[in-house]
């Protein structure tokens, strides 16, 4: 082992509060993997959240893992050193299970990095039950997991509170790997991708789903009913996250708005509120390690407490972006001292907005922004979207139209937009349209830049492109995008790496689907229907 990435790792740690150390001997031990480096990594609050859960299982060890910074990289590569485990140093093969969370699509070409950097193999296929058991978790597996479900054992589709322990009882359980395997099917959300096969027809589209025996021809995305009973919450404070010290808790989950265009709006319902009490309670726990807390919710100004909770005395809040509301904006009286805060327009216009059903109103808007600004704040970030669906050359200039209003607003108010590229999504009503032309994308974020950049306190940003179209490449995947994934371990260019898979990347992107398709999620149930999905989308579309 490389004494440099030794002491990386134990430089870490020091930095941690609220590390778990336990003794293997008899316990089912578990390395706990995020693919992307440290600081983001323990920045998600899944992660953090899982860890603490399963630590607190008497029979169970886990411990953590992260794709290395390139630095560390090439150090583990030149040292012949495996990847390895914070808190014992312990290379993944060792472990009884190595389980991903996976938040993020673009994340995919690391699991296959983190893989090879573990010396184990890829697809679940070619290991063997001397292998540790290799299962995924996470939001990407709640819409859907084909595109890496040939790297892994089980997946766990929905939120793990619940499975996870029935997973572990029916582990330790169980005789041998193949009895497991076919037990899992029992528990519901468990999706065991070897006992699944898919066939396509001469176009690539997918043209039928095959199972064997046994194994249930839809999985139930699983949901915790009572949110009060959750104990996912930060387990770890350091300051070498994105929240620097801060005790992340969530307050809700589930979006009551359900905008057109998000996932999560869908795969969280139904919206679910955490008691008051149980509120307090965590807070009062954090107080003994950090003051800095965040509320963490997709809506915080519909959660019935909020002012109740704001008004904690010793705390300094912190809350994620805001509904342009008044009675959002209302929200920000409460926490003096912070000086940006975060709304999302998404669109430019009344017509687009109603088009991805973002249902406020220019006025809303105009309204919270000035509220905001009285109420001191300095920064004010705005989120908007380019290649929304039905979007013209209006819309995108009544971008720029709208954040000239705000900013004659507040004159010395600081602005910036942030402008990410509209990808499709698993189990929303936009899951059929195509990704737009990427030059026209680039053309109308040349436009919003020249007409704004010129102006004092307005700052732009946006997503690079080419990542963008990879996520949309893996979200609309099926299992054959694997090979991509596979072959991006030899270039960073996954358009290359599908060429070189022989996959078609316009295929998955450009390519407006039917209804009568069948998707490669089509055997999850979400809890919507396709039919009432789809008459979403025509409605929209004919806005």
């Amino acid at each position: 082992m490389s004494q440099k990435l030794k002491e990386k790792a134990d430089f870490l740690l020091s930095k941690e509060k609220g590390t778990i150390y336990k003794d293997p001997g008899g316990r089912i031990t578990i390395a706990l993997v995020y693919p992307n480096i440290y600081h983001v990594g323990m920045s998600n609050l899944g992660f953090q959240g899982i860890y603490g859960l399963l630590n607190r299982m008497d029979n169970v060890v886990c411990e953590r893992a992260f794709l290395p910074e390139d630095m560390d990289f090439d150090e583990y590569v030149r040292t012949g050193t495996e990847l390895f485990s914070l808190e014992s140093k312990r290379p993944l093969h060792r472990f009884d299970i190595v389980a991903f969370s996976v938040s993020f699509e673009n994340d995919y070409p690391n699991i296959a990095r983190i893989f090879n950097l573990s010396r184990l193999p890829l697809r679940h296929s070619d290991r063997n039950s001397y292998h540790p058991l290799i299962i995924i978790g996470g939001v990407c597996t709640f819409f859907n997991p084909e595109p890496v479900a040939d790297f892994f054992d089980i997946c766990f589709i929905g939120e793990a509170e619940e499975m996870l322990p029935e997973f572990l009882d029916v582990y330790k359980s169980s005789a041998d790997r193949s009895e497991l395997l076919k037990r899992s099917l029992c528990i519901q959300g468990l999706y065991v991708p070897a006992f699944y096969s898919v066939s396509y027809d001469t176009e690539g589209k997918i043209s039928g789903r095959h199972y064997a025996e046994g194994a249930p021809p839809i999985i139930k995305r699983r949901y915790l009913e009572d949110l009060s009973t959750s104990s996912i919450a930060t387990t770890i404070v350091t300051t070498e996250t994105e929240f620097s010290d801060m005790y992340l808790i969530e307050i809700m989950r589930g979006c009551p708005w359900s905008c057109r265009f998000c996932v999560a709006g869908q795969i969280y319902n139904p919206t679910r509120r955490k008691e008051l009490q149980a509120v307090e309670d965590e807070i009062n726990r954090a107080l003994s390690r950090t003051k800095r807390i965040g509320l963490i919710g997709p809506s915080l100004s519909d959660y019935p407490h909020i002012r109740e909770v704001l008004k904690i005395p010793g705390v300094d809040f912190s809350i994620t972006s805001l509904r342009a509301t008044i009675k959002s904006a209302e929200l920000v009286s409460f926490m003096k001292g912070h000086k940006s805060v975060s709304i999302a327009p998404e669109a430019g216009t009344e017509r687009l907005r109603k088009v991805i059903n973002k249902r406020i109103t220019e006025e809303d808007i105009l309204q919270t922004s000035e509220y905001l600004f009285i109420e001191g704040i300095e920064t004010l970030r705005l989120y908007f979207m380019v290649g929304l669906p039905t979007e013209t050359i209006e819309d995108v200039e009544g971008i720029v139209d709208l954040v000239k209003k705000i900013k004659n607003i507040a004159p010395k108010g600081r602005i910036t937009v942030s402008i990410s590229t509209f990808v499709p999504k698993p189990f929303t009503p936009f899951q059929w349209h195509p990704m737009e032309n990427p030059s026209d994308v680039k053309e109308r974020l040349r436009m919003i830049k020249k007409n704004l950049l010129s102006i004092r306190g307005i700052h732009v940003f946006h997503d690079v492109l080419k990542y963008a179209y990879m996520q949309g490449f893996f979200s609309m995947g099926d299992r054959q995008v694997s090979k991509a994934i596979e072959e991006m371990q030899r270039t960073n260019d996954w358009r290359k790496a599908a060429e070189s898979a022989g996959l078609n990347k316009d295929f998955y992107l450009f390519r407006k689907r039917e209804f009568n398709e069948i998707l490669p999620w089509d055997f999850i149930d979400s809890g919507i229907s396709k039919e009432k999905l789809w008459a979403e989308y025509q409605e929209a579309t004919a806005l």
